[in-house]
């Protein structure tokens, strides 16, 4: 079981003595949830609050499936955020199906990209090809990253008082 660990260093804790959260599930997080992404920056645009959200999202219609798809998305960043020592048994539970979390969240992002292309022709044939190479990119590295498995296995647990 030590082994586990010899290839990190002691910056790759975190102060529960657990391994840092992959820079990849950010990523992960960061594509899935894009529709809140360029939400929270129009918001922010005190100029033009709805120019940011037009300019990436023409249509409205692709805006709200963006933010539809990133509904699980949402609940993996709560996850994220309740991620302690004193957490909820819900939250344990939880962490423990962060993988099929993420594949899902992944999933379905796709899915409404697929129903905005067919039943709407709001989504580019090119834009659908190109999230299905992201998302089959993010699943190599889910079911493949050693890291993420770490992450998965360990929970924070209080640390005793020095």
């Amino acid at each position: 079981m030590s082994h586990r660990y010899a290839n990190y260093t002691p910056s790759d804790f975190d102060h529960f003595d657990c391994v840092k959260i992959s820079k990849g599930i950010y990523l992960l997080l960061a594509f899935v949830l894009r529709g809140y992404l360029v939400w929270i920056m129009s918001v922010t645009n005190m100029k033009d609050r709805v120019g940011v959200i037009q300019w990436v999202y023409p249509d409205p219609t692709l805006f709200y499936l963006s933010l539809l798809s990133g509904a699980v998305g949402l609940f993996v960043v709560l996850l994220l955020s309740l991620r302690r020592p004193d957490a909820r048994p819900w939250v344990k539970m939880s962490w423990r199906q962060l993988r099929p979390l993420l594949l899902s969240a992944l999933l379905f992002d796709f899915i409404v990209n697929i129903f905005g292309y067919i039943y709407w022709h709001h989504v580019s044939s090119s834009w659908l090809i190109t999230n299905l190479v992201i998302m089959c990119g993010f699943v190599l590295f889910l079911l493949t990253s050693q890291r993420v498995t770490v992450n998965i296995e360990e929970f924070p647990t209080k640390l005793p008082e020095k």
